[in-house]
């Protein structure tokens, strides 16, 4: 028995919204497990503390074995040691000696920490010392493993990337001034209720709540605006092109996880100027680090939001010209009026399903 026509459509309509799932599964498959799947240091600075030559053959005999793994360099004392790891211009200090001290900072990175501490266990172990590890600049008491922040980053994007979805499927018949405010007000509720999972809720942070949510509010409101002025142009495929850059590329280039120097080199590259790296370094520099780097951090936020802001005048200004090259002498018909409406209302149920199956 043959398909009638009405279920032949209808499958051509499934296999259509089909592609969007798949693209999604490649897309997650190649971003996470291209990220995170055999994560491995290369270039990852240590020091070595003294001046003596045994500590420079100590240094050079780590360079050579590490094969590129690790950046060895020797520092004169502990002092200097401690300020290169507050600056995180290091990720550990090895302090050789009869009780020989590793330094660390796990609010940098604590698999950072954790890679150094694992080369220089076997230093101290080919000694015949136990090694003793001293963290300058340990982890909130609610963010043991401190990746706490990270798993902020992902609330902030799942709250800021839906509400792409809604204001510009449901609300895509509102003016982009609507919308624009709609976009501003969702950013606020979701970076206050960010800012509550990070502080009274989860503790996830010790102090500096009120730069945490400053941050959490230039993060989210940069991917509101840059959602809904894409929405103009990318429509039904929106959700798609958000989760690329926000989610895909976003997570895993953030430095959550596991830091540049332990993630290959792509992603390493997109730790230094996109969004939610900016987020996640920026509350530990300014937390953990007496707001060490902070400014930067910050700029690339307010960046992403200033291109948001473009992106959201050029969607304006297109909409205004499709209305007017659209426009007609005649008023049209209530049934042409109510078709149009239906298949308006259509693609938002559409887009919005696909988010929250997201």
């Amino acid at each position: 028995m043959s398909a009638g026509p009405n279920t032949s459509g209808a499958l051509r309509h499934v296999l259509g919204h089909l592609l969007t799932p798949l693209l999604m599964c490649i897309g997650m498959g190649l971003a996470y497990l291209g990220a995170f799947h055999a994560p491995e240091p290369h270039d990852l600075r240590v020091d070595v503390v003294g001046s003596d030559p045994t500590t420079q053959v100590l240094a050079q005999t780590l360079q050579n074995k590490g094969a590129g793994a690790l950046d060895v360099r020797t520092v004169t004392d502990r002092d200097t040691a401690v300020s290169a790891l507050r600056e995180q211009r290091s990720f550990g200090a090895y302090i050789p000696g009869e009780k020989p001290e590793l330094l660390v900072a796990s609010g940098s990175s604590d698999t950072s920490a954790m890679a150094v501490e694992k080369v220089f266990t076997k230093v101290a172990a080919a000694q015949d010392a136990p090694l003793e590890v001293t963290d300058i600049a340990p982890t909130a008491s609610g963010d043991p493993t401190g990746q706490g922040v990270f798993f902020l980053l992902v609330a902030l994007s799942i709250g800021a990337y839906a509400s792409v979805a809604v204001i510009g499927g449901a609300g895509a018949v509102l003016p982009m001034r609507i919308r624009a405010l709609l976009a501003a007000g969702m950013s606020l509720v979701v970076s206050l209720i960010g800012t509550l999972f990070a502080g009274p809720v989860f503790h996830l942070v010790d102090q500096g709540l009120g730069g945490v949510w400053a941050m959490s509010w230039l993060y989210a409101a940069g991917i509101l605006a840059v959602g809904v002025g894409l929405h103009t142009f990318l429509r039904r495929w929106t959700t798609l092109g958000v989760m690329v850059l926000f989610v895909m590329l976003n997570f895993t280039s953030s430095g959550g996880i596991y830091r540049p120097e332990l993630q290959p080199g792509f992603f390493g590259s997109l730790h230094a100027f996109w969004n939610g790296a900016g987020f996640v370094e920026g509350v530990r520099g300014h937390v953990y680090f007496d707001g060490h780097g902070v400014g930067g951090h910050v700029l690339v936020l307010a960046l992403w939001l200033l291109a948001g802001a473009v992106l959201v005048v050029l969607a304006g200004l297109t909409e205004a010209r499709r209305r007017k090259a659209g426009a007609v002498t005649t008023a049209p018909t209530g049934s042409d009026a109510r078709a149009e409406a239906a298949r308006t209302e259509a693609e938002a149920e559409e887009e919005m399903e696909e988010a929250v199956a997201v």
